[in-house]
C-alpha cells in the first residue's frame, strides 16, 4: 500500500478543488488512497509525489481523466427523488409550452452522470407532445467532467433492475430489451439527449442562450459554499426569467445571496 503524506494530500487535493471545484476534506484521505492505488501501481509510481508531477506534466489531458474518473462518486439511478420528475411534468413543461413562443426548450442537467437523470427528462418530453412533438425542439443538453460516465450514458444501456423503477408505459415505448439481464434506451429518446463533457467551474459558460430549466443535483454537495454560491449565480444568470432551477434534496441554498426564489424543497425560479 503506496501511503500519502500530508504535503501531497494537500497538493493533490489543492489541484483538484482549484480545476473541477471537488473539495476533498481531510476524513477523505482514505478515499483518495483507496481509488487511487491501482493507478499508481499501474504506473509504477512509488509515491504520490511522482504521481502528481505526472499528473502536472501529462499535456494529453489522460492524467486528468482518470483522475477524475476514480475520485468523483457517480451513483445515480431512474426517477431518483421522483418528486422532482412530477413537478416538471405537471407543472413546469404546461408553463414553458404557453410561454416559449419559438418552441424551442432549453434544458440542461449538469452533473448528468451515467445518463439516468437526462433520458428520464427525455422520456416526459416525449410523452407530453407526443401529438405535435415534430413543432417542438425539446433536446436535453447531458454535461458531465468525467469522460467514462459520459460512454456509459451515450450507449444507454441498463441492468433491467435498473428500469423497473420507469412507468410500465415507458418501458414498452422506450426501452429495448436486449436480454434477460440488460436493456438499451431507444434511439428516440437517445437522439433527443446531447451529451458533452464540461466543467462547472469553467470561468466562462459557452452558452449562447439562456435555459428554460437547469437539472444539477446531488452534484453540489462536493463543493465548499463558496464554490457553491458562485455556482448557483452563474446558473441563476443562465436561466430565462421564470425558468427553474432543480437542486439535490441534500443540497441547499443561501437565499441571502441569490435571486432565486424558493418553490419546494430542492426547486428554485428565477423571477
Amino acid at each position: 500500500m503506496i501511503t500519502i503524506t500530508q504535503k501531497e494530500f494537500g497538493q493533490l487535493t489543492t489541484f483538484i478543488k482549484s480545476n473541477y471545484g471537488i473539495h476533498l476534506k481531510a476524513e477523505k484521505e482514505a478515499l483518495v488512497i483507496g481509488r487511487l492505488q491501482n493507478v499508481l501501481v499501474q504506473n509504477g509510481f512509488k509515491s504520490f509525489s511522482e504521481y502528481y508531477e505526472y499528473l502536472m506534466a501529462d499535456k494529453t489531458g489522460i492524467a486528468v481523466s482518470t483522475l477524475l474518473d476514480k475520485i468523483t462518486t457517480n451513483h445515480t439511478f431512474f426517477m431518483r427523488e421522483a418528486e422532482h420528475f412530477t413537478f416538471f411534468k405537471d407543472i413546469v413543461i404546461p408553463y414553458l409550452e404557453t410561454v416559449v413562443s419559438n418552441r424551442d426548450l432549453r434544458i440542461w442537467c449538469a452533473g448528468c452522470s451515467s445518463g439516468e437523470e437526462p433520458y428520464t427528462l427525455a422520456m416526459i418530453l416525449e410523452e407530453y407532445f407526443e401529438k405535435n412533438k415534430l413543432l417542438w425542439d425539446k433536446k436535453v443538453l447531458a454535461t458531465d467532467i468525467s469522460n467514462k460516465v459520459l460512454d456509459e450514458a451515450k450507449k444507454g444501456v441498463y441492468a433491467n433492475k435498473e428500469i423497473e423503477t420507469l412507468p410500465a408505459k415507458w418501458k414498452l415505448s422506450y426501452i429495448n430489451k436486449i436480454d434477460t439481464e440488460s436493456s438499451v434506451i431507444c434511439d428516440k429518446i437517445k437522439n433527443e439527449v446531447i451529451f458533452r463533457k464540461f466543467n462547472l467551474m469553467e470561468t466562462i459558460f459557452p452558452f449562447k442562450r439562456k435555459f428554460h430549466v437547469i437539472f444539477c443535483r446531488n452534484v453540489m454537495i462536493y463543493f465548499d459554499d463558496k464554490t457553491r454560491s458562485n455556482l448557483v449565480n452563474k446558473f441563476c444568470n443562465l436561466l430565462e426569467p421564470g425558468g427553474y432551477l432543480f437542486i439535490g434534496h441534500s443540497e441547499a441554498l443561501n437565499r441571502d445571496e441569490t435571486s432565486l426564489k424558493y418553490v419546494m424543497p430542492a426547486v428554485y425560479r428565477k423571477l
